[in-house]
């Protein structure tokens, strides 16, 4: 989402874009998925590790863009029906290019998921900026509180269907697995979970509440208050969050699979720790050398994410056979001639990764340098 003309842009949200779609396209592409650094896993099941933070932190981010581009109009009443249309139609191709990439290359529409990442960012963004138009940031905040605790109640008060125990430890017996089963049908969700969809139907309520936090934050960067100000609100309300969601963690786990609330709490104080560092540091202290490469990045975020996906799906289709005569994907055949002959399965597949992301730097920089940006 594009900032309002007339005001400055501010690159420290760039950056934060472009390190989190870095961090994406990093995740979930090593160079085989028996090799990789945990901390470049999801976590299991409860806890986090920092491939858990990259969702969140992306969902924050579409939320910040929010007031910074409908601000003004909602300030001075100019929300227009364009606009309404503008926000459903964005919304809409988000979710189908999410649809399209599930379903390439095959297009068999009897196994396709249904839920997905860019599914969920656009269910996020058409949810909260209709909230961010029709309410003040007081409303927002009860909203967001409201729903953590009414997605709290759901998930530990309702009895599941045909379960013994209705419990967040079971990864089947839990109400937002069975409403996604029962919805949309275990064909037509994670097939490497085959009972729940970190993506699904109920944990997009809290989801939401994490792109809530990222409007809140837009709109105080927005303020006219001093802008060391701002940053000391942004440690203050981070280092509080991060604290309460890790104490609430004790009672209703983080999880980055249900989106739990603590998970919400926790992950919301952490982008607003870091994105008031780099506000501080880029847009303050006006240390922007060594951002480039995030910029590039983060200005062409949702091309960088597409493309990559489809690219990365071409290189697992795509069959050849090696000198053994066993077939294989080129992905693998690169990976087996390229990578592992330099290094050590786990560090040839992160090699494999940064290289990968090496080549989208630098075409992502061949559109940068053409000024040509890619939005929907």
């Amino acid at each position: 989402m594009s900032e309002e003309a007339g005001q400055s842009r501010l690159v420290s949200l760039d950056v934060f874009r472009g390190m989190t779609i870095a961090g994406m396209v990093l995740v979930n592409n090593p160079g085989t998925w028996s090799a990789i650094y945990p901390p470049l896993k999801h976590a299991e099941w409860h806890g986090i590790t920092p491939t858990d933070y990259i969702f969140p932190f992306f969902l924050f981010i579409v939320g910040v863009a929010i007031p910074l581009a409908l601000g003004r109009r909602v300030e001075q009443g100019g929300i227009t029906k364009e606009v309404y249309l503008k926000i459903f139609r964005r919304t809409a191709l988000i979710f189908l290019l999410g649809l399209f990439l599930a379903a390439f290359p095959y297009f068999d529409f009897s196994t396709l998921r249904i839920p997905g990442v860019l599914q969920r960012i656009a269910i996020c963004y058409l949810i909260t900026s209709l909230i961010f138009i029709r309410t003040d940031w007081k409303q927002q905040t009860l909203i967001g509180i409201g729903l953590l605790f009414l997605y709290w109640a759901l998930m530990t008060l309702i009895a599941v269907p045909n379960c013994d125990a209705t419990t967040i430890d079971d990864k089947a017996c839990n109400l937002a697995a069975y409403v996604d089963r029962t919805i949309f049908g275990e064909n037509h969700i994670w097939r490497s979970a085959k009972v729940f969809d970190p993506e699904g139907i109920l944990s997009t309520i809290p989801a939401v509440v994490t792109t809530i936090s990222g409007v809140l934050t837009g709109t105080w960067l927005k303020s006219k208050r001093d802008n060391l100000e701002k940053v000391a609100g942004m440690f203050f309300f981070g280092i509080g969050l991060t604290v309460t969601g890790w104490i609430w963690h004790s009672f209703f786990p983080i999880n980055k699979s249900l989106w739990t609330s603590s998970y919400v709490v926790y992950t919301s104080g952490l982008a607003l720790l870091f994105l008031g560092f780099c506000f501080y540091l880029i847009d303050i202290k006006n240390y922007k050398k060594w951002t480039k490469p995030f910029v590039i990045f983060g200005v062409n975020a949702l091309a960088l994410f597409v493309f990559s996906g489809l690219l990365s799906k071409i290189l697992g289709i795509i069959k050849i056979t090696d000198i053994a005569g066993k077939q294989t994907s080129l992905q693998g055949w690169i990976f087996q001639n390229g990578f592992l002959s330099i290094a050590e399965p786990i560090n040839a597949s992160l090699l494999f990764a940064l290289t990968y992301i090496l080549f989208w730097l630098l075409l992502m920089w061949l559109l940068y340098r053409k000024r040509i940006y890619i939005k929907v």
